[in-house]
């Protein structure tokens, strides 16, 4: 309504104007205003701008965009803008704005409300922004997880030379307004941060147009993140030293960021009709379980669990001219529960993808994903004795938008033997022992939606929506074997 009561004003000054000029304007220039009203209003059933989704450039090239508040009432979505965040403070929400080609230097805003001075009405004029304008920010000093704002209260001009202003958290359908985008990014993997948790973590890489090699030789695919681990881990009690267990492999990963907004759908006030979050991509990883792993369940029932590497990104992707900050979070871990009593040498290659998020539409609210289509083949068997035995290389994930927790998920691909033996005997010393194993692949997928999705400025719910149990198992290999004894033949 706000568009189309917007629409009909211009048009009826535009007719004023005309009959106000109309005897001393030529039809010529009759024709140009009547060519520029009718560009000016475009009909009111025009589709909504469909933005494209990309990823956006870093470094001074970082974009900015700014929606001001009569953008933000009528629907339409933010331009891009000649400002930038100098500095900022998250405790009190001040901000110095200044224009990317003025030289200033990051000075930290004032934390306190009553030592600023109050504007004069020459600088509240002058000011880049005014109350109700929202900017959206690449991460700049003090904001590393990007910034997305309302503009509260302009203070004024600082010692920098910027403007200090107050800002309170925004909501992106305040820059996006009735516009659509929907894209997947992929994340560049020079660009994530790699913290080893134990020794022996080694990380290679593949970027489009650089290509690394990883450890022994491996060739990447383009756009991978691959860590190799081999440690150590608890042996059962009793077990001979060359049943010592470990744990060795990689996780190979290429992920990308699915994102959507629909503003144009069937929200209320400036609410959109669908959104998306998500984190995809393939996944690609080959490990073994080596000895005879001690019993891990512990008093709290939880299996032993080996975190090896925890990895950090912030992608940038660009809506249009809005900088939309990902926060993406991820801890690859070892899990392993075990009774102590089996002896194996199982290993592993495991393909496929994994896709997991949230959906929102106003019919159904927030909804979660989680899809996972993965593959294994067994590269290695052995198991000796009795027993079962479950290995996992995982990662825990999360990913949300300018500092918040979206999506949590936590995707465990496994590897699970089950052995079992028979012992039959007689009076006369004769007797036979049967066994069976089997081993199995398989993936568990699980996690939950977070209330700070709201930052689409979706409704908000109350708790946690968990993604639901994804659980996949399939047959690897099996076996059995029989021997039999019988007793000795007394000699004659």
């Amino acid at each position: 309504m706000h568009k189309l009561t917007r629409h009909a004003l211009l048009a009826s000054v535009t007719v004023a104007a005309l009959l106000t000029t109309g005897c001393s304007a030529s039809s010529s220039t009759e024709t140009d205003n009547a060519g520029a009203a009718a560009a000016e209003t475009p009909a009111a059933s025009s589709a909504p701008d469909q933005l494209a989704v990309v990823q956006a450039p870093l470094g001074k090239s970082a974009p900015t965009a700014l929606a001001t508040q009569d953008a933000t009432e009528t629907g339409d979505a933010a331009q891009k803008s000649s400002l930038k965040v100098a500095s900022y403070d998250k405790k009190s929400g001040r901000a110095v704005i200044a224009a990317k080609s003025a030289t200033v230097t990051p000075s930290s805003p004032s934390s306190s409300e009553s030592s600023s001075p109050s504007p004069s009405a020459s600088e509240t004029a002058a000011a880049p922004v005014a109350v109700g304008d929202v900017i959206a920010s690449a991460p700049a000093p003090g904001a590393p997880d990007g910034l997305l704002a309302e503009v509260t209260k302009v203070v004024g001009e600082d010692a920098s030379g910027g403007t200090e202003v107050v800002t309170k958290a925004a909501e992106l359908s305040s820059v996006l307004g009735e516009s659509k985008a929907e894209g997947e990014v992929p994340v560049d993997p020079a660009a994530i941060e790699v913290e080893p948790l134990v020794e022996g973590v080694k990380v290679s890489w593949a970027k489009t147009g650089d290509l690394t090699f990883g450890p022994e030789g491996a060739k990447l695919p383009l756009g991978s993140l691959r860590i190799d681990v081999g440690a150590a881990i608890a042996t059962a009690e009793g077990a001979p030293a060359s049943a010592a267990a470990s744990v060795e492999g990689f996780v190979q990963l290429a992920p990308e960021v699915a994102f959507s907004y629909d503003g144009s759908g069937s929200g209320t006030g400036s609410a959109p009709g669908g959104a998306f979050l998500g984190l995809t991509g393939d996944w690609a990883s080959q490990w073994s379980l080596k000895g005879r792993a001690a019993g891990t369940t512990t008093t709290d029932g939880k299996p032993l669990r080996i975190p090896f590497a925890q990895l950090h990104a912030d992608p940038v992707i660009q809506a249009g001219p809005v900088p939309i900050v990902v926060n993406l979070d991820l801890v690859c871990y070892f899990q392993v529960a075990a009774d102590g009593t089996v002896t194996v040498d199982v290993e592993q290659d495991l393909k496929g993808d994994f896709r997991v998020g949230g959906s929102f539409s106003w019919s159904k609210g927030w909804t979660p994903v989680s899809e996972s289509a993965m593959t294994g083949t067994p590269l290695d068997v052995n198991v000796t004795a009795t027993g079962d035995v479950k290995a996992s290389l995982g990662a825990e994930a999360s990913i949300g938008l300018y500092g918040t927790v979206g999506v949590s998920a936590d995707l465990a691909p496994y590897l699970r033997v089950e052995a079992d033996a028979v012992a039959e005997g007689s009076s006369d010393g004769t007797g036979s022992v049967s066994g069976s194993w089997a081993l199995f692949g398989g993936v568990d997928l699980s996690g939950a939606l977070q209330i700070q999705l709201t930052i689409f400025g979706t409704p908000i719910f109350q708790h946690r929506i968990p993604l639901g149990e994804l659980h996949q198992e399939w047959p690897l290999a099996k076996g059995e074997a029989t021997t039999s004894t019988g007793s000795a033949t007394p000699a004659v």
